[in-house]
């Protein structure tokens, strides 16, 4: 059995103070804190919606994969990295991006580095060429 335990809100009232003052408290008493950041169906999650979390998890691993793929690109040829930026990037980038209507454009820039630089894996171009929006 667990029993929620929430105090009021403190001066602000923002979603991520009430959650610092909230607590569950299992059946030995035990004190169980919310966590700050949450996975759900692949998107992360934070009290405010602000989905910096979410935007930098999916940078980190796209330019991760871009990376990997820049050191095979020549041995694989145009078509199979043109097949693996869309399979390994882009259904990466447009995974939940719904979620992301209304978000800041510096949160929304990151996401576009990485697909400009899945544009210049594929042309080959170098890394002073930036790609048109």
């Amino acid at each position: 059995m667990l029993v929620w335990v929430a105090r009021q809100p403190e001066e602000t009232g923002k979603p991520s103070d009430m959650l610092a003052n909230r607590s569950l408290v299992g059946s030995d008493s035990e004190s169980i804190q919310p966590a700050t950041v949450i996975r759900d169906l692949g998107a992360y999650l934070d009290a405010e919606l602000t989905m910096n979390q979410h935007v930098s998890n999916v940078a980190a691993a796209s330019f991760f994969h871009l990376r990997r793929l820049r050191q095979i690109r020549r041995r694989v040829g145009t078509e199979v990295t043109i097949r693996l930026v869309l399979a390994l990037i882009t259904s990466r980038l447009d995974h939940c991006n719904s979620l992301l209507a209304g978000a800041p454009q510096s949160t929304l820039d990151v996401l576009q580095r990485v697909q400009n630089a899945a544009a210049r894996l594929i042309f080959e171009l170098d890394r002073a060429v930036r790609p048109r929006n």
